[in-house]
């Protein structure tokens, strides 16, 4: 059976945890009518759907589910990465991954699956079984596996508790049954999880040897600025940086003697080269 805009502009406010009054405060809508549309006495128009899940937040891939269940064509397009369109894309993630060198940066789609990656990024996987390599490579799968980079990763409890609780926050906001589907299976893992509290450092750092070399790595993540496109909006740039001095020159001897064409080989293709395809449903 389908679901109604109203049950499922419901479920948005009930997961932002706003009432119906809080909502019609910060919106403009009447009370009255955001219960009738939520009880499907009322169908919502189209600028009422886009304005309520804007105030929601609710993803653009999400926002076209409820445009649809109200009877509305979908108002934003999930557009190949490998398109024309999106040579800028492609052009700005390049200089971003190839500058960030020689340290490892890559770039997930919302269910963390690898979508490029800089040439640095082979200096983790060396030890990782070639079968957590094929497509589509899951960069959480990877770095939690028991045959992943788990075995390397010294704070692994620490570490993993802080990815987990990122990833149930995720879960929270999103909704996503894939993302849910991928908690559980990385929860399974065995690893432990020490709870997720307050480091007496400025954040987690995944402590790992690679290779006989003990390094630290910070993370930062970034996205696009105001995205209209589904496939940009669900990208996201993850870079490592050494935590410490004795990292960085790790690093350096590590990414001086890497494969420079494994990450390639692992992804197919590079989006400075051959196209890199994204699909988006």
């Amino acid at each position: 059976m389908t679901t109604g805009p109203g049950t499922l502009l419901r479920q948005w406010r009930v997961r932002r945890r706003l009432s119906q009054l809080e909502l019609s405060s910060q919106t403009g809508v009447s009370t009255r009518h955001l219960s009738y549309v939520e009880t499907g006495r009322s169908s919502p128009s189209r600028d009422l759907v886009l304005r309520l899940s804007s105030h929601l937040d609710v993803p653009l891939r999400e926002r076209n589910h409820l445009l649809v269940a109200a009877g509305f064509a979908p108002e934003y397009r999930g557009t190949p990465l490998d398109d024309p369109s999106m040579d800028a894309v492609r052009a700005a993630l390049r200089v971003v991954l190839d500058g960030h060198g020689p340290n490892p940066a890559l770039v997930v789609d919302r269910s963390w699956n690898l979508v490029e990656a800089n040439a640095a990024v082979a200096v983790l996987l060396g030890d990782v079984d070639p079968a957590l390599l094929e497509a589509p490579v899951n960069v959480l799968r990877v770095a939690m596996h028991p045959r992943g980079m788990a075995p390397h990763i010294a704070n692994l409890a620490e570490w993993r508790a802080h990815a987990l609780d990122r990833v149930r926050r995720q879960v929270a906001s999103t909704g996503d049954p894939e993302l849910a589907r991928l908690l559980a299976e990385l929860s399974a893992y065995p690893g432990g999880e020490a709870m997720a509290g307050v480091s007496d450092g400025v954040a987690i750092p995944m402590q790992v040897t690679i290779g006989g070399e003990p390094l630290a790595f910070l993370t930062t993540v970034a996205t696009f600025g105001t995205p209209l496109d589904i496939t940009v909006a669900e990208l996201v740039i993850e870079s490592f940086y050494p935590a410490d001095a004795a990292s960085a020159r790790a690093l350096a001897r590590l990414a001086a003697s890497v494969d420079p064409t494994l990450v390639a080989a692992v992804l197919g293709s590079r989006l400075g080269s051959s196209p890199t395809h994204l699909e988006v449903r």
